[in-house]
């Protein structure tokens, strides 16, 4: 960490990196959060000069924010649950619809300490992208029952390690 930023030094280069790689393809981003409540927006918006990349992010931690701001269907929450791949995909794809951006990323999971199942434990991190004109990818992470803060950050980091060959598509 910085003495002006709570994120360490490793990922603010590393948001950087991604935003200036947007910047010089003219992308723009846009983020879809629940575990994370909005850190990867704040991670982006911590650079300077990130208004030409970042179009908007959304925090929808509740099952009726993912409906309602990014029209994930209520029954697809009902059947699979808010922590699954087939939400994440759909807050990415939403996201993309409601915004400016050509790049969605989107991060669903359990941060715990509580609310983990045998199916579904705590740590457990679904994170999907969405780039247009392209097919949306799907990541799922087990990180364990590390902490809220440690689940939350190695989401974080892993959704840049996701983004940055997004962005270098052709």
């Amino acid at each position: 960490m910085t003495a002006t930023s709570p994120f360490p030094e490793s990922l603010l280069a590393e948001a950087a990196q991604v935003l200036e790689d947007c910047r010089a393809r003219g992308l723009k981003l846009v983020t879809a959060e629940s575990c994370t409540g909005g850190l990867i927006a704040g991670l982006l918006t911590e650079i300077a000069g990130s208004s030409d990349v970042l179009d908007r992010g959304y925090v929808t931690y509740s099952n009726a924010a993912k409906t309602e701001c990014l029209g994930v269907p209520a029954a697809m929450i009902d059947s699979h649950g808010a922590v699954s791949r087939q939400v994440a995909a759909a807050m990415a794809e939403g996201a993309l619809k409601q915004s400016h951006a050509d790049i969605a990323i989107a991060v669903t999971g359990i941060a715990g300490p509580g609310g983990g199942t045998a199916q579904k434990p705590v740590g457990l991190v679904h994170l999907a992208v969405h780039r247009r004109g392209h097919v949306t990818r799907h990541h799922e992470y087990r990180f364990g029952d590390i902490g809220r803060t440690a689940v939350r950050m190695a989401t974080i980091r892993e959704a840049l390690a996701v983004l940055a060959p997004l962005v270098a598509m052709t």
